[in-house]
């Protein structure tokens, strides 16, 4: 579904201040990642950004990526990934399909072979089940390309991964022996 210009506004605060920054509003998170939604309400409010309880649970719901999700009851809520501060999302060590996908730009591709795939400011490198959602991530960043991961062989050689609410893989690294560009 494609959400509204207001809805893309209030979608990004929430990203910026339950990824990165929630100091910046006066919100605090728990070590999961969890915020009250009435609390976040009262900061952004606050801090002069217009938001209602009704339309933080539309944009979970509506929302095609899933960056968010509630509590059972509705009253808390978090980033499903993404963030930049330390927070434990409680996610266990799965086995990885045998490959994954990674989404970038050609400019970042001598660095990714030299370095491998970091997670930058990010706690977790983002991986996708499929070539398209890795072509859409490329794409935000320049001209795509797509990085097949050797997933079942990272996961062989002790490698954690684990999977978010949303489907997206996440690993704390890719070395670039794992790494094939497609």
């Amino acid at each position: 579904m494609r959400m509204k210009s207001k809805q893309i506004e209030i979608s990004k605060f929430l990203s910026y201040v339950l990824r990165h920054k929630p100091e910046s509003i006066g919100l605090e998170l728990d070590e999961r990642g969890w915020a009250s939604v009435e609390r976040v309400v009262d900061c952004a409010v606050a801090n002069g950004m217009q938001i209602t309880r009704g339309s933080i649970i539309e944009i979970v719901m509506d929302s095609d990526k899933q960056r968010f999700c509630l509590s059972e009851d509705r009253l808390y809520i978090r980033a499903n990934q993404g963030h930049s501060i330390r927070v434990d999302l409680g996610l266990e060590a799965l086995i990885s399909p045998e490959k994954l996908f990674h989404g970038t730009a050609t400019r970042f591709l001598e660095s990714i072979f030299k370095e491998g795939l970091q997670p930058q400011r990010r706690q977790h490198v983002h991986l996708s089940n499929d070539m398209e959602t890795a072509i859409a991530v490329g794409k935000r960043h320049g001209v795509p390309v797509v990085l097949e991961i050797a997933s079942g062989l990272m996961h062989e050689a002790e490698f954690e991964f684990f999977r978010s609410a949303n489907g997206v893989w996440l690993t704390d690294r890719v070395p670039p022996e794992y790494l094939k560009i497609l």
